[in-house]
């Protein structure tokens, strides 16, 4: 099976290609400079060229709650763009299946947690992080429409909960959660500080998956497409608070300090868990606890830091 692979760079990609049955398959990992997203006419040309059975599309502009709030205008139309065009080039070049990557940030601000499948486009999106949500929304839907005009083709999309791992970004102006808690905390105890910082009152709840278990589901999708479900949440089906990660995480690194909390920070959705009952009928279940996950993405985090002098 031959498979495009959007985003081999990045986080959710790297994993993908970390995986030992990966091999298995000819991938097709082109960087920007090779495809251009954002270019319709150049991803045409290259699915016409290339042919693949499968495209994941994994490609996006990711980033934390202070990037999201500071650059809407860009998570949007980037992530949109190149949504549409992948979605629209494969479906002009007979590309009979295609993967897509949604977030939870899909969901309504005010819905039920755990978030159900069913509740895209039930409410309100979350303000600080609309302009991406509503990139992923549009793409998933145009997924969707895409299979009801021709059957032929089958578009599905799979909506990860919030992710951490290896191959993460742990700058604090782009990072999410886990990441920026691992920097910060282990900044704090290289500095000897008595206390960390926690924006708003920690007691927001949010889900967590490690990477390498969504890379786990990846390939379990590629084998098992037929009977993958047109949308499908991907987590661990279980939650814990700001305070919790803060926590844990210490413990993993070896802060002895205390926290202090900012409330005029924002702080986002006040929980943000996807029921995982779609895919575990499926077949799927996450592997990795918060804390091995947490522990291993310290370990990469200090080679990086060692590599790159940080």
């Amino acid at each position: 099976m031959r498979i495009l692979l959007t985003g081999a760079g990045g986080m959710v990609g790297r994993n993908l290609l970390d995986h030992h049955a990966i091999a298995d398959f000819e991938l097709l990992t082109p960087r920007r400079s090779d495809l251009d997203l954002t270019d319709y006419a150049a991803t045409l040309r290259y699915l016409e060229a290339r042919q693949p059975d499968l495209v994941i599309h994994a490609a996006g502009t990711v980033g934390g709650i202070q990037a999201n709030i500071r650059e809407p205008v860009r998570f949007l139309v980037e992530n949109l763009d190149m949504g549409r065009n992948i979605v629209l080039a494969a479906r002009a070049a007979g590309v009979p299946r295609l993967l897509n990557l949604g977030s939870s940030c899909m969901f309504p601000r005010n819905a039920p947690n755990p978030l159900v499948e069913e509740a895209v486009l039930q409410g309100e999106l979350e303000p600080t992080n609309e302009g991406y949500a509503l990139a992923k929304v549009t793409v998933a839907r145009l997924c969707d429409y895409v299979g009801r005009e021709n059957p032929a083709l089958s578009y599905k999309t799979l909506i990860p909960c919030n992710l951490y791992g290896r191959h993460d970004k742990f700058s604090p102006g782009v990072s999410h959660l886990v990441p920026a808690i691992i920097h910060k905390v282990h900044e704090a105890k290289l500095a000897g500080d008595d206390s960390v910082e926690i924006w708003g009152d920690g007691t927001a709840r949010r889900e967590f998956l490690y990477a390498g278990d969504l890379a786990d589901c990846l390939v379990e999708a590629i084998g098992r497409f037929d009977s993958l479900p047109a949308l499908m949440n991907v987590g661990l089906g279980h939650d814990y608070s700001i305070n919790d990660y803060y926590r844990m995480i210490a413990e993993v690194i070896g802060y002895r300090g205390g926290f202090h909390h900012d409330l005029s920070r924002p702080v986002g959705m006040a929980q943000k868990l996807v029921d995982t009952r779609r895919a575990e009928a499926w077949g799927w279940r996450a592997r990795t606890s918060l804390a091995d996950g947490a522990a291993r993405t310290y370990d990469y985090y200090l080679r990086q830091r060692a590599e790159q002098g940080w």
